[in-house]
């Protein structure tokens, strides 16, 4: 039921009506079963685990498991999460009023029962969305048994009431999420203590607060995420807790380069239009530190990385053309100097690397250039280029050279138009990208010599 002008009032309406009640877990696994009936993607903008993940995920969740996420920063493990609610009804009965969403057919605390005995089918209904049943909670030393389960309210007791009574009780997020999904990031981090807490929570879906044990048959999916590290460095999943998890799941980087494109084209903020051949040298360098030897491989690289260099490059693109008053700016290959001095700090080197860390990236960088021209101009003869860049006058571009200005120091060349063609360039900003595209690949397959000048700019001669 979707429209609010058929949508039942009481529970008398609702039972008339038909309606059907479920377990979270029943409706998840039908749903899920529906759109893969029908075809439809059940994980909107999750790129490069359609494969792996999603498979797994997908008969943990038809099996009713809990699940646990398990991988290094930045491969998309809360993104993942956060999807989940799709899975649920558009639209939830709940009693209306209730602290925990209680559904109108079983009232779970002694308010909601209290109110379902003395009303009968006047019960009001109200309408949850599936956006209000999610609840995720980060992970933090500091969390207590009170923020996830609950605790005795002192301003309840103080009313009067003695503190076995169960109205006493201010519920914590867990039971709040009745009939949705708690998602804990990071779960390690949670004190062994606290993790004790969720271990009634998962099997015998009760609560204990200080001793008071309150049957609640509670209705929800636990899922979590954690590092692998966490395991041996910052905590560990207690095993009991461990073992209530139906299913643990590995995450992994993007395996594919064109994945690895798509996530940044999807998850960057760009602010002036950055070529896709520069996207691609930014997935090739991020790659490229994940398989390097100096680069601390168990905190990872995250896609976050990728996607900070490409705004990095498009602000760059951006800061050029408000300083030279172009209207239009576009990214060129010199923009792409400006991510290992503003990035350098989100990668976790080797111990042994220290002092070195601007030459590994700069070296690896390169690398990246090279193996995107390779891939990107091959085929063309840059012989044309090569013979008039030495013959003529030096090419000198950087970060205060225009487009144009760029375009103007070089001669009318077919192999220009050429390279325009190949990487779908038309405007001035976006040909002269492309020139220098083609000039970087020269330098560094040594055709050309590159030198920087008393004014922070390059000359290609």
């Amino acid at each position: 039921m979707t429209s609010s002008e058929h949508r039942p009032s009481t529970v008398g309406e609702l039972r008339e009506s038909g309606h059907i009640q479920r377990t979270v877990k029943e409706e998840i696994r039908e749903n899920l079963l529906a759109a893969l009936r029908d075809g439809r993607d059940p994980w909107p903008g999750i790129v490069g685990f359609e494969e792996t993940v999603e498979p797994q995920l997908e008969r943990a969740l038809i099996a009713g498991h809990d699940v646990v996420l398990l991988g290094e920063r930045g491969q998309g493990k809360t993104r993942l999460l956060r999807t989940l609610n799709l899975l649920l009804d558009e639209w939830t009965p709940v009693i209306a009023g209730s602290e925990l969403g209680e559904h109108p057919y079983e009232p779970i605390t002694p308010a909601s029962i209290r109110r379902a005995q003395e009303l009968g089918d006047s019960l009001p209904v109200a309408w949850r969305h599936r956006s209000e049943r999610y609840s995720e909670k980060l992970a933090t030393p500091d969390t207590s048994v009170a923020d996830l389960v609950g605790d005795v309210d002192p301003v309840k007791v103080a009313e009067g009431r003695s503190l076995g009574d169960p109205e006493t009780i201010h519920f914590g997020l867990v039971p709040r999420a009745h009939r949705g999904i708690v998602a804990i990031n990071e779960l390690p981090d949670l004190a062994e203590r606290i993790q004790v807490s969720l271990l009634n929570v998962m099997e015998e879906r009760d609560i204990q607060v200080r001793g008071y044990t309150l049957r609640l048959p509670l209705d929800v999916l636990m899922v979590a995420s954690a590092n692998p590290e966490d395991y041996t460095n910052r905590g560990r999943i207690i095993t009991p807790l461990k073992d209530r998890f139906g299913a643990e799941i590995r995450t992994h980087y993007p395996t594919r380069l064109d994945d690895e494109v798509a996530v940044i084209l999807q998850e960057a903020h760009l602010t002036a239009e950055v070529p896709e051949y520069l996207l691609e040298i930014l997935a090739r360098f991020t790659r490229l530190l994940r398989e390097s030897t100096s680069v601390d491989q168990r905190s990872g690289v995250s896609a976050r990385f990728a996607v900070a260099g490409a705004e990095t490059v498009s602000a760059a693109a951006v800061h050029r053309g408000a300083v030279l008053g172009e209207a239009d700016p576009v990214a060129r290959p010199v923009d792409l100097e400006t991510v290992v001095d503003v990035l350098r700090g989100k990668v976790e080197f080797e111990s042994g690397e220290e002092g070195r860390e601007i030459e590994v990236l700069e070296h690896l960088l390169r690398r990246a250039t090279a193996d995107t021209v390779r891939t990107r101009l091959g085929g063309i003869d840059l012989a044309e280029l090569v013979d008039a860049v030495e013959q003529g006058d030096p090419v000198v571009t950087g970060e205060r050279i225009t487009a144009k200005a760029l375009l103007n120091e070089l001669p009318e060349l077919e192999v220009l138009d050429e390279l325009a063609e190949r990487l779908g360039a038309e405007s001035d900003g976006e040909r002269a990208a492309a020139a220098e595209f083609a000039l970087e690949g020269l330098y560094l397959a040594r055709r050309i010599s590159k030198n920087p000048d008393i004014n922070g700019q390059t000359v290609y001669s």
